[in-house]
């Protein structure tokens, strides 16, 4: 990767540099979600089924992440690719594609036969990047069930 000005690596400690970074990012990709603490940030990086890839652009700056989730199941390795988000000053370089790929190769390398992702539609540059990296559009229902708030004061 020296050739490359940009780079990819496993996130394998948690420091204040990796604590700011995902909170900027994580700001960029939700106006909604919060930002991980140092304390949940850890528990990631030590889950045997994540993997927080994070790109750096040429003065090693943390310019990109995404969250690889791998688990056993009885029909095999399932590999899911979440929270994939770009700075927003570095977009259009081909970040978000040398994460995916990367997040590709890990998944292969766990046995995960396919590599599922969601994306909105009006994420169209994501959207389209997806496609061109050889996913495909399945025809399926995505359900989400939301808790009921734990934030009774009890």
């Amino acid at each position: 990767m020296d050739r490359d000005p940009l780079s990819v690596e496993e996130a394998a400690a948690v420091s204040t540099e990796l604590v700011a970074a995902i909170a900027s990012l994580v700001g960029q990709l939700s106006s909604s979600a919060r930002a991980p603490t140092p304390e949940q940030l850890q528990a990631i990086v030590e889950s045997p089924a994540s993997r927080l890839l994070l790109a750096r652009g040429v003065d090693g700056r943390i310019i990109g992440m995404l969250t690889l989730a791998l688990f056993p199941i009885p029909t095999g390795v399932r590999a899911w690719i979440e929270d994939v988000v770009v700075d927003a000053e570095a977009r259009g370089r081909g970040v978000g594609a040398l994460l995916t790929q990367e997040a590709l190769r890990v998944a292969a390398a766990h046995g995960a036969r396919t590599v599922d992702l969601t994306s909105r539609p009006g994420r169209e540059a994501a959207n389209r990047l997806y496609a061109k990296l050889g996913f495909e559009l399945r025809a399926t229902n995505v359900y989400r069930y939301e808790q009921p708030s734990s934030d009774a004061g009890g």
